[in-house]
């Protein structure tokens, strides 16, 4: 498994969910809905540092990713279990990315011990 592919994908999918999740609700527009959009963004730009297997980067893209998948599932996740829709579709396919992510470093750091 590739860690920059992986933390790309879980970045740009951030970005666009949130994104996604701050304009569907027009009328409501609270900033807090902006949080995954700021990690994906510093996420997206941990790219290269990921790339050149720096390991103080990596190591922070990790624990952004982890802080996220933790908000995604411990305070977003049951909201959106109770209302549904597309809201829960959003919340989840940010969960799957982030473990996906999270997989990937965690292998790649295995890989780099060997």
């Amino acid at each position: 498994m590739k860690a920059p592919l992986y933390n790309k994908l879980n970045s740009i999918v951030l970005i666009a969910i949130g994104l996604w999740g701050y304009i569907d609700f027009a009328d409501v527009q609270s900033p807090t809905a902006l949080i995954p959009v700021g990690f994906g963004v510093i996420l997206f730009l941990c790219n290269n540092g990921l790339k050149k297997e720096n390991k103080i980067i990596s190591h922070i893209a990790v624990l952004l990713t982890l802080v996220i998948l933790v908000a995604l599932v411990g305070m977003r996740l049951p909201k959106s279990l109770d209302a549904g829709g597309l809201g829960l579709f959003r919340v989840l396919a940010m969960i799957v990315t982030s473990v996906l992510s999270v997989v990937a470093f965690i292998l790649s750091f295995i890989k780099a011990r060997k």
